[in-house]
């Protein structure tokens, strides 16, 4: 992919990989401009999500970013907490993330997935306001819908091994797995 086609994927949305009945609806921060260029969630080689969904138990195999549709057959979802596509995180304003929360909120409300999972400890605390929020499940609730924020998987993050976050993924799926499916209502 040349610069130039990175570059007009800038502000681009990246559609969600959303259902009703998820187990787990993960939230990034906002899309890369590859993601946003490929049409792919997570889609920069060096980020970690794909590994560590694998590595966690999440998925049976490693799934390539071009597969993420099949993250609903396991009954898993990707959206953001801001939509628009930058080529780092430091571009979003605090405006975005607390809109960002708002519209999540929204989304979370509509589908009501069991499990909202942040990617980016930082991403939740601006998105909904929570200075102290640490690694792992969260206080706040979303109707019937448990929060958990998890490591970012991008490889910026130093602090976390693919090993040591797929060990915090893997505490996301077995309480995902204990809860069972939500309630219709």
């Amino acid at each position: 992919m040349t610069p130039d086609e990175l570059n007009a994927a800038r502000d681009r949305v990246l559609p969600d990989v959303v259902a009703g009945g998820l187990r787990v609806l993960f939230c990034g921060i906002n899309p890369g401009l590859l993601s946003a260029a490929t049409g792919h969630h997570f889609a920069r080689p060096g980020n970690r999500f794909w590994p560590v969904l694998h590595l966690s138990g999440f998925t049976p195999r490693r799934l390539a970013p071009a597969e993420q549709d099949e993250l609903l057959t396991y009954r898993l979802g990707i959206t953001n907490v801001v939509a628009r596509a930058t080529a780092r995180a430091d571009e979003l304003s605090p405006e975005e993330f607390r809109e960002g929360g708002r519209l999540l909120t929204a989304k979370v409300e509509l589908l009501r997935p069991q499990w909202l999972a942040v990617v980016g400890v930082t991403a939740y605390r601006s998105a909904f306001g929570d200075k102290k929020a640490r690694i792992g499940p969260q206080e706040r609730m979303i109707g019937t819908t448990r929060i958990w924020a998890l490591p970012n998987p991008s490889g910026l993050n130093a602090h976390w091994t693919a090993e040591s976050m797929a060990q915090e993924y893997g505490r996301l799926r077995a309480a995902a797995e204990a809860t069972g499916a939500p309630e219709e209502g």
